[in-house]
């Protein structure tokens, strides 16, 4: 068995109409688990590629293991063609303004009327209701939300610095997909699935909601938290390093009390319990900085890591490149930059956190070029080289 047979979704075909990040998610998820998804793309390609700043790295990340096809979908020669591919899908992923693909025909309620066993998932800012006519972004629910409250102090709420829903947002969209294609094994049936940003964003902090509701008290942000731990903060250590230390249960506590010789500390019986020292915070956490104040992060680290306790380097997203698991695991798969000022160069990209049958699931494609594979699925299609030509130079693909 060849290793695309092996995936689970091999023989799935996935015509995506997406862009940006939480559409693009969604259709990596299920191309790395074998599906063939082939991206829709205007005909001078998906404007993602050519985003500056911290929208670089979208098109690279979230569109692996894709086909690609570019046309002019104003024309109606390639509208014509898109029905075409549109009738050969198990899978249609969108996440275009609501009410864009009912414009072009090509939304659930017109497209089932040909293929009820079609699976149709939509990715928005909101579900239906009050809120569906807004415009979203991940930063807009992140601050409608809760979660930019969490993330930054009191005063000053601050947006996480991934885009946490719009990620999550396509893994929803591609577990419904999953759920809507086993559904389909027993009732022959495809139906729609429905993601959104703001909903993924009140599930991320439903956590601090029930802790509200639990308590009867308000969570408070990141920065002004009553920690559950004593010890949860990041030192600063000798040579001005940082890290992130850890100690998060009583027997943590005593080996933490050994290994640094704080026998005094541990001897203090106002100290022996968790939530004693989660109460004596405010003094317990000024002395611990100071007797770990001339150990360097190297030095804490052996310490920490040979008698099994929480640490953490504080490390910035380029240095992950060098990371010496990632790379001995194999969380780092090679591809080709298609697009930027770099294209053409080789790089590695982080893969799905998951193992299946002890192996990651890799790139078999590297992001494609716009239009990359047009010419092979017009011609599976059933397009004549003559008339691909025609649409050639007629402007209608590329």
């Amino acid at each position: 068995m060849s290793e695309l047979t092996a995936l689970p979704y091999a023989g799935i075909r996935v015509v995506e109409f997406t862009h940006m990040v939480m559409g693009p998610t969604c259709g990596m998820i299920l191309a790395d688990l074998g599906a063939e998804v082939i991206k829709v793309e205007p005909i001078d390609g998906d404007k993602t590629r050519n985003l500056l700043g911290s929208g670089a790295g979208f098109f690279p990340m979230f569109n692996r293991n894709k086909k690609s096809i570019a046309v002019d979908m104003k024309t109606a020669d390639g509208m014509e063609l898109v029905r075409k591919l549109v009738a050969t899908a198990d899978v249609i992923s969108e996440n275009f303004k609501p009410g864009t693909m009912t414009k072009l025909g090509l939304d659930y309620e017109s497209l089932k009327k040909t293929n009820p066993q079609l699976i149709y998932v939509s990715h928005k800012g909101f579900l239906p209701g009050p809120y569906d006519h807004r415009t979203a972004l991940d930063e807009v629910v992140q601050m409608m939300g809760g979660l930019a409250y969490m993330t930054g102090p009191e005063d000053r709420p601050l947006r996480a610095g991934s885009s946490v829903n719009d990620i999550m947002g396509g893994v929803f969209g591609a577990i419904g997909v999953m759920a809507a294609l086993r559904q389909r094994e027993l009732t022959g049936q495809g139906q729609e699935i429905q993601s959104s940003l703001f909903e993924n964003n009140v599930f991320l902090v439903g956590q601090h909601m029930m802790q509200y509701a639990v308590t009867g008290n308000p969570a408070k942000p990141m920065p002004s938290r009553i920690s559950a731990w004593a010890i949860y903060d990041v030192f600063e250590v000798a040579e001005g390093e940082k890290i992130f230390l850890a100690v998060v249960t009583d027997t943590q506590w005593k080996i933490f009390c050994d290994v640094f010789s704080f026998a005094d500390l541990y001897a203090d019986p106002n100290l022996k319990l968790n939530n004693q020292r989660v109460q004596a915070r405010p003094s317990l956490i000024p002395e611990i900085k100071k007797r770990l104040a001339g150990f360097t992060a190297k030095e804490i680290t052996t310490i920490f890591e040979k008698n099994g306790l929480p640490f953490a380097p504080i490390t910035r997203p380029e240095q992950l490149f060098d990371d010496p698991h990632l790379i001995a695991t194999g969380g780092l798969a090679p591809i080709t930059l298609t697009d930027g000022p770099k294209a053409g160069t080789q790089t590695t990209t982080p893969l799905m956190p998951l193992m299946m049958n002890g192996k990651r699931l890799g790139v078999r494609l590297n992001p494609p070029k716009a239009g990359e594979q047009t010419l092979d699925i017009l011609s599976e299609l059933g397009y004549s080289a003559d008339q691909m030509k025609k649409l050639s130079s007629d402007g209608v693909i590329a």
